[in-house]
């Protein structure tokens, strides 16, 4: 297992940003992990995937949103944007040439706005347990009356949380700030290898969210893999075995025409 260094480097970002990042040298196209929603750069797939790029000697690059993790800000003035923000900015400045953009649950809409933003720097694509347009279709698509009622008056609602006893601190600038940022609204080209990886027994980003974005998503070769039995963390060791070998399967369909 490959030591992890404990102190980041930063970046600040044209925002004004501070953003925490680590950074793996290598060959050949590179690899970026997107973390998910209140996720930190040290997760499992994170430092998994590091310590497979060292092994294979791939560039890699992991960082925190900022709000996040080891990053400047506070979770709660966050949202989509900003978030956004922060990857355009970390793989402009970090990164050269295509990259693979490994996203995960939230990062996988961060993905997908990324390679529409800037597909020139997208190598390929893979989703786990990707949610995209998660703010509207899951939250606000879920909030009772007396919740849409809280958010207008208070600015913010509390939603129970698998992760975290206290729940989950909604804001309203959260929920409209996401409204702009939707990828399922209107057409979404990937003209790049696409790996969706999704569990069946994910209940926070549930298997009919991958199928809604195959459906929706045009592109030469995406593809969708359902994995029996996996939940939302998709960290268990098959879990990541499977991780690695779509990555590895991304770059090398990424040179073939």
């Amino acid at each position: 297992m490959t030591t992890h260094p404990a102190t980041p480097a930063h970046l600040e970002t044209p925002q004004g940003r501070r953003i925490a990042y680590h950074r793996t040298d290598g060959r050949g196209p590179g690899v970026v992990f997107l973390g998910g929603f209140k996720s930190d750069m040290e997760g499992t797939k994170a430092l998994f995937l590091q310590d497979w790029a060292v092994r294979t000697g791939r560039p890699f690059l992991r960082f925190d949103y900022s709000g996040h993790g080891q990053s400047s800000g506070a979770f709660l003035d966050g949202a989509i944007g900003d978030w956004f923000e922060d990857a355009l900015a970390a793989i402009s400045a970090l990164t050269t040439g295509p990259q693979v953009l490994v996203g995960s649950s939230m990062g996988g809409w961060i993905s997908l706005l990324v390679a529409r933003a800037m597909p020139g720097r997208v190598a390929g694509l893979v989703g786990i347990a990707a949610a995209p347009d998660f703010t509207e279709d899951s939250m606000w698509a879920g909030f009772t009356p007396e919740q849409r009622a809280a958010l207008a008056h208070d600015g913010r609602v509390v939603l129970p949380s698998d992760y975290d006893p206290a729940g989950y601190v909604i804001t309203r600038r959260l929920i409209e700030e996401g409204r702009g940022r939707l990828v399922l609204r209107a057409p979404l080209n990937l003209p790049f290898p696409v790996r969706l990886l999704q569990g069946t027994a994910d209940t926070d980003v549930p298997p009919a969210v991958a199928l809604r974005l195959l459906a929706h998503a045009t592109g030469p070769d995406i593809r969708l893999l359902l994995v029996k039995g996996a939940d939302h963390r998709f960290s268990s060791p098959d879990c990541l075995s499977l991780i690695e070998a779509t990555v590895e399967e991304v770059l090398d369909a990424q040179g073939r025409p």
